[in-house]
């Protein structure tokens, strides 16, 4: 049984009439005006009566609720939509969606790169010339062709990754090369010779000179740099904490202490013979050396010729250097 009921017009200026269909008593329908404009479900739908120009009309709960999470399908048609419209279009907000949907595929390509990478090499610049690839291969692929874009945009996220890599690299790539070549070589004989080999055997297995072994060992030391901030591995302890490498390089302008204790000594022992000394040449002494007098000034203090000063400066040093002897042999 039908039956108009007026409703109230959602544009405004008056009402409209909506036919409400009363359904039998053991089984109750969900109605198109239990929706709200938006396309949810209204407080009233989850189930109960919901109340239209006075009326109450029973209203079941719906089998699939909006708040439901997108099935992994419903994901898949989404890109592939949007892969669609970004064909089409071509316009940068619909390329950054993309970006941030496929932007996992970075860090797992940076996490694989890094892993053979010294360990100054931050992960995080790594990530930063993926997403450069990452835009190149949206911007570049086709999907008409039919190709999984994960495949291929892995291969353009290494390349640029590879490449900035090499643009920040010191050494020539044939020296790179060489000494990927030497490394191999050394495994081999390592590995057939039970030890290591000798610069003649390698020469050998490379097939060049030895000569030319040795200039290419000193191209090598190229490849041979080290960070300052690594850790020294005989300077780790347990806990995994030690001193660094600029630690332990040498200061040229530090005193050297064994040096300052050396003097010291020295010089305390030298005091002692010289207060030993008798008076006479203790004075000589004391202004020759600590009041930079010379020897015709000295006799003038003393009241003696020049000649007399030198014999008594000659006898003093002969009694110090004997004290000092003493000293070091006791």
């Amino acid at each position: 049984m039908t039956e108009p009921t007026p409703v109230p017009d959602v544009a405004g200026g008056g009402s409209r009439t909506a036919t409400v269909t009363s359904p039998p008593a053991a089984r109750v329908g969900t109605t198109s005006e239990s929706r709200t404009p938006a396309g949810t479900y209204g407080r009233h739908a989850a189930g109960g009566e919901h109340p239209v120009n006075g009326h109450a009309v029973a209203v079941g709960r719906p089998a699939h609720p909006a708040s439901e999470s997108r099935t992994a399908d419903d994901v898949e048609a989404g890109i592939i939509a949007l892969w669609h419209t970004y064909g089409e279009s071509h316009e940068q907000a619909l390329r950054d969606r993309l970006v941030l949907h496929y932007a996992p595929l970075v860090k797992y390509v940076a996490g694989r790169v890094g892993t053979g990478l010294p360990a100054h090499v931050d992960v995080a610049d790594l990530i930063q010339s993926g997403i450069f690839g990452l835009v190149d291969a949206i911007e570049k692929f086709e999907p008409e062709r039919g190709l999984k874009f994960e495949t291929y945009a892995m291969q353009r996220i290494r390349g640029a990754i590879l490449d900035d890599l090499r643009s920040q690299d010191w050494v020539p790539r044939s020296v790179r090369s060489r000494a990927r070549d030497v490394e191999r070589a050394l495994e081999r004989l390592g590995g057939r010779l039970q030890r290591t080999p000798t610069d003649r055997e390698l020469a050998a297995e490379l097939k060049i000179g030895l000569a030319e072994l040795r200039e290419l060992y000193a191209q090598l030391q190229l490849t041979s740099v080290v960070a300052l901030d690594e850790l020294i591995a005989a300077g780790r302890n347990a806990g995994g904490a030690g001193s660094s490498l600029a630690e332990s390089l040498p200061d040229e302008g530090a005193e050297d202490p064994i040096a300052t204790l050396v003097d010291q000594d020295s010089r305390r022992q030298l005091a002692d013979a010289i207060a030993q000394l008798a008076e006479r040449d203790r004075v000589v002494v004391t202004l020759y050396y600590f009041e930079n007098l010379t020897l015709a000034e000295i006799g003038k203090v003393l009241g003696v010729t020049e000649s007399r000063v030198c014999q008594l400066h000659t006898r003093a040093v002969l009694r110090l250097r004997t004290k000092l002897n003493e000293q070091l042999e006791a």
